[in-house]
């Protein structure tokens, strides 16, 4: 099949790209940057904004299926470029589908769409979202997957991915911050950091993702439904850190905060930006404080069951090929 990749210059992005032309399928991409590593895997590179109606369709001509991995992360910026991006963006890529007649759209939505500031401890799909979000990418997140599953039909069929805290070698976002704020000296434990937390290495989250576009079709048991996907190895937060850092040959964080403390200042320093207008993302945030402090973690038997989910890369094996990657510099800073 043709399938197009929208953020592809993204982490899980070029993954799936990777992984899917390995198998024979033909590959568009939407990205916003220049990325030559997608031409070099073969694929057809489309440069544009996932905002922009016609370049989504465009980048979807002649396309079987599509798997919509774009979006605005991040826990800070203003809430009318995270609408733009994840709801407009998932909008545009819904009505391509639409007048392209693409069959399948297989959507990367986020398990903190239903956090609600407290512990999640092995809850499943049916957990309600919560009335207030703390993120403008929480809201926009969880919006976006509300309309890629009311677009499930007999014409589109539709699936909803939910991977939590990705990591491997080439991660942008988990391990080189934990690095940094580590050599700068200002990584700390929350409380005792004994919350358990599920991640997801990077290979079983393309894995979830190629099954599902798979098994997708219109009386499918996964159509119209969303999924967490974690490694189903919740470990205690204190130990994930512990063991980026082991990989990159650097010690133990050993100082912690109180959560309380921690969620305190994450509210002082969001009120002190938003009044200043300071772009740059604080240091932290009630999210972050929240997240560092709680156990999340989830119910994997939904995907195992409809889409024979099974991760094949122990976290222990995850992070060991981090610590290669990063001992060889590859693909990481």
């Amino acid at each position: 099949m043709r399938v197009l990749v929208t953020g592809a210059g993204g982490f899980l992005g070029r993954a799936l790209v990777r992984a899917l032309r390995a198998r024979g399928d033909a590959v568009s991409t939407l990205q916003r940057g220049e990325y030559p590593l997608l031409e070099q895997l073969g694929a057809t590179v489309y440069s544009g904004d996932i905002a922009d109606r016609d370049a989504v369709i465009g980048a979807g001509e002649h396309c079987d299926a599509v798997i919509h991995a774009a979006a605005k992360a991040g826990v800070w910026g203003d809430y009318a470029d995270y609408h733009r991006s994840n709801v407009s963006g998932t909008l545009n890529v819904i009505e391509a589908c639409r007048r392209l007649g693409i069959k399948r759209l297989v959507y990367t939505s986020s398990p903190s769409i239903v956090f609600a500031g407290g512990d999640e401890q092995g809850i499943d799909e049916s957990t309600p979202f919560p009335a207030h979000y703390l993120t403008h990418y929480q809201r926009t997140k969880a919006e976006a997957e509300q309309s890629v599953l009311a677009a499930n039909s007999a014409e589109l069929a539709t699936v909803a991915l939910r991977p939590h805290l990705l990591f491997g070698p080439g991660d942008p976002h988990l391990v080189p911050r934990v690095i940094a704020r580590a050599k700068k000296g200002t990584l700390r434990l929350l409380g005792n950091s004994r919350n358990l937390v599920d991640v997801t290495y990077i290979d079983n989250a393309v894995s979830a993702h190629l099954l599902a576009l798979d098994a997708l079709h219109p009386d499918a048991p996964c159509a119209g439904k969303a999924y967490f996907i974690s490694n189903g190895e919740p470990m205690a937060m204190a130990d994930i850190l512990n063991s980026i850092l082991a990989a990159a040959g650097m010690a133990p964080v050993t100082k912690s905060v109180s959560p309380g403390l921690a969620y305190a200042v994450g509210a002082i320093l969001e009120k002190t930006y938003a009044l200043l207008h300071i772009q740059s993302e604080p240091p932290m945030t009630r999210f972050i404080a929240r997240q560092l402090a709680c156990s999340h973690w989830y119910d994997i038997t939904a995907a195992r069951r409809d889409l024979q989910y099974a991760p094949t890369v122990s976290v222990e094996e995850g992070m060991q090929r981090l610590q290669e990657a990063l001992e060889g510099n590859d693909d990481l800073a």
